[in-house]
């Protein structure tokens, strides 16, 4: 394990450094970890801004070829700047899913006209995507997608639902995972296809969450055509272009997840004036132990990548720690509050509002990516090498599965 960066990086993080202190403010307050306090409307005209800079300067997406608008740089370059960009305050969240993992899908399988009327827009923050796979019937079972895609001359109709989509409401294109075969097995049955999100017969309408947001959506399908060309991969390889779109995800290890971590953990605790309590004491320092794992973990997967390596499953640990870590320090930071921690706090720039915001989303991030429970078969069958779960519909067709 390698705990420092070569010579070569750490002249790159100097340089990503100089370049956010000229250009964002710094993290100070427990409110800066959670979001801005904007309004949606503000916020995405902040992050569209703010996308737009990074990519003038070549930092919004460092692995991508030069004359894509990258850098051509290594998935480390690209590690180091999500870390040094997590200690400041910018809007990035808008476009994650976008250029982490819906236009590199693109790059791999996308045509030549296409990247090249796509990939620019996306980079510099004028176009907005998303990813459509989850399902009410196919959360956890992705491949179990009941959405469906007939071929119509040139084009596929598609009817069917997703849900839990994040961004949708405000997508300009997203990606889909329909079934086109339901005489095979489910894996091998399904088919990817880009859509323009305005297009006629699809109906987005936002979930509102606990905490008072809608960032997930419902996304509804009815004879939605969408033309051949905006097909990614054959015809019944989907799954394959799926699982390269969760590679892509796995790139983003030791990003933030916009939820309390142990600063902002410390700032709750000092500001209540409890540091000297033992129990507050013994909270900090599971806090900072786990996260100091975290951090050693995620040395572990740098070194991977710097000597030619891929992240692999073992990046369902980060996330596992990362969000039941949050709802513990967030429980722990509403009992400090006593009795006025149960009354709701709608100001974003106080820390009972960080507090109430990390307990509220933690419990959605847990789920979201993949709740803990598959996570947990993740880490056991494919990084402890123990046996797999008994699947009674491996290698069933899937118009034979009891449902």
């Amino acid at each position: 394990m390698d705990f420092d960066d070569t010579p070569a990086e750490a002249a790159f993080r100097a340089g990503v450094r100089a370049w956010l202190e000229a250009h964002a403010e710094p993290k100070r307050h427990a409110r800066d970890f959670v979001g801005d306090g904007l309004p949606p409307d503000e916020r995405l005209a902040a992050a569209r801004a703010w996308q737009a800079r990074k990519a003038a300067a070549g930092y919004a997406a460092v692995t991508w070829p030069r004359e894509l608008g990258g850098l051509g740089g290594t998935a480390v370059q690209q590690l180091i700047v999500r870390q040094e960009e997590s200690r400041f305050r910018s809007s990035f969240g808008i476009f994650e899913i976008g250029l982490g993992m819906c236009l590199p899908t693109l790059m791999a399988y996308g045509s030549e006209a296409h990247k090249a009327r796509r990939i620019r827009p996306g980079l510099y923050g004028e176009e907005i995507w998303c990813q459509m796979f989850s399902e009410p019937a196919a959360g956890s079972d992705v491949a179990g997608v009941l959405t469906r895609a007939r071929p119509n001359g040139h084009h596929w109709v598609i009817n069917g639902q997703k849900v839990w989509t994040t961004g949708a409401q405000f997508s300009d294109f997203g990606l889909l995972l329909a079934r086109t075969d339901p005489t095979v097995p489910k894996h091998a049955g399904l088919t990817m296809f880009f859509v323009d999100m305005k297009s006629p017969g699809i109906e987005v309408r936002p979930i509102r969450q606990m905490d008072g947001d809608s960032e997930f959506n419902e996304v509804f399908f009815t004879d939605v055509r969408v033309p051949d060309d905006q097909r990614l991969g054959a015809v019944g390889a989907g799954w394959k272009v799926a699982l390269t779109t969760l590679m892509h995800e796995r790139l983003s290890v030791g990003a933030e997840i916009g939820l309390l971590n142990f600063d902002a953990l410390w700032a709750v605790v000092k500001a209540a004036g409890r540091l000297d309590e033992p129990l507050a004491g013994e909270h900090l320092a599971d806090a900072w132990v786990a996260e100091e794992g975290l951090r050693l973990h995620h040395c572990r997967s740098l070194t991977a990548l710097s000597r030619g390596g891929t992240p692999g499953p073992e990046q369902s640990i980060a996330k596992l720690v990362k969000a039941t870590l949050a709802q513990r320090m967030a429980t722990f930071a509403l009992q400090l509050r006593g009795e006025v921690g149960q009354v709701g706090d709608a100001d974003p720039t106080s820390d009972a509002y960080v507090v109430e915001r990390t307990w509220t989303r933690a419990a959605a991030m847990r789920i979201a990516g993949g709740t803990d429970e598959i996570l947990r078969n993740i880490i056991a069958e494919r990084v402890l090498g123990l046996p797999e779960e008994a699947r009674l519909d491996k290698g069933v067709p899937f118009n034979e599965v009891p449902r």
